[in-house]
């Protein structure tokens, strides 16, 4: 950590085989009949070199990869790029009830990637598409699993097991957990940060988040974590995981080994989701209700409970509207409705 400065530096033919590769995919195997090619001849369309690598560089790799893996669905499905409106729907009915509405929605958002990127007209906007999709939700609901938040008091418990492991991967892990919490932090940012990114004052630490999922163009904003009572502090408990790491530059979290040794390599978003886990698992709670996104949904839970304000959460988490921090809110403010009878 570095001392204040005066301005921060800123399958098969009739099968398909879900991977468990991002949050959203759930790890399932699906049998469905393959869906016969009906090729579709759009207007084909070229672009440059440099054209190409400025749309590249226009998505993140976690975006980049979710959309290859979209389309290999669609082709391990019996799919074909260049793809036609009945194929389409014919994938979408074979898997409606099987995946969830917002997987099969993520779905044709690759597919009609796979198409652009190629200079191809894309039929997931056709009228048949978008009625066999609109169907599909009447049927199934749209109604998205929302993750387990995980309060003070369950990462209060979680500290405790926490300690039971190996010095350095217990040292990383409290830190992780608190240091997550407490800035609201999604999984991709607090892999992302770096010693340089971190700057201390008497009242706690300054974290520059470089890029974010909603600031892709690298604008960066500071997220302060304020010290803390006791061993429940964030900022010891960072600066701690920094002097038994002997880390000084480069990323602060990183694998550490079954034999306590500290890998070079940073931590991948998926491993802060099974540490995460691995945690609450310790602690008798359910594991398979909480993923990286638990301790973000938590702070705003927690915050709420608190009596914060939208507008003063909202400068710890970044998000820009009330309308998906609400989704924290509410839940808290109506179980404060006092009962009428």
């Amino acid at each position: 950590m570095k001392k204040p400065q005066k301005s921060p530096a800123p399958a098969t033919k009739s099968g398909l085989k879900m991977q468990k590769n991002t949050p959203e995919i759930i790890a399932v195997e699906l049998a469905a009949p393959a869906i016969a090619a009906k090729p579709s001849n759009p207007t084909a369309g070229t672009l440059s070199a440099l054209a190409n690598g400025y749309m590249a560089a226009s998505q993140s790799s976690a975006t980049v990869a979710a959309y290859a893996l979209d389309e290999k669905m669609f082709r391990a499905a019996g799919g074909t790029i260049p793809s036609s409106p009945t194929q389409i729907v014919e994938f979408l009915a074979a898997f409606a009830g099987k995946l969830a509405v917002a997987t099969l929605e993520r779905r044709l958002t690759g597919i009609h990637r796979a198409h652009l990127d190629r200079g191809l007209v894309s039929p997931v906007h056709d009228p048949l598409v978008k009625k066999t999709m609109a169907g599909i939700k009447r049927t199934f609901g749209v109604r998205q699993r929302q993750v387990r938040p995980i309060l003070k008091d369950d990462l209060l418990a979680m500290m405790v097991m926490s300690d039971r492991q190996k010095p350095k991967k217990a040292a990383r892990d409290k830190a992780l957990l608190l240091v997550g919490f407490a800035g609201a932090f999604r999984r991709s940012e607090l892999v992302d940060i770096e010693c340089q990114h971190v700057t201390e004052h008497d009242n706690g630490i300054e974290i520059l988040l470089v890029r974010s999922k909603t600031d892709q163009s690298g604008a960066g904003r500071t997220v302060f974590i304020p010290h803390a009572n006791g061993d429940r502090c964030p900022v010891l408990a960072l600066r701690e995981w920094l002097k038994i790491s002997e880390i000084e530059t480069g990323h602060v979290f990183r694998s550490v080994d079954r034999h306590d040794r500290i890998a070079n390599a940073p931590l991948t978003a998926q491993s802060v989701a099974l540490i995460i886990k691995n945690a609450i698992g310790k602690v008798g709670g359910p594991e398979a209700d909480v993923s990286g996104h638990s301790m973000r949904a938590g702070y705003c839970t927690q915050a709420a409970i608190a009596g914060l304000q939208p507008f003063q959460i909202r400068e710890q988490t970044g998000h820009t509207s009330d309308a998906t921090l609400a989704r924290y809110i509410r839940p808290v403010a109506k179980r404060k409705i006092p009962s009428l009878l």
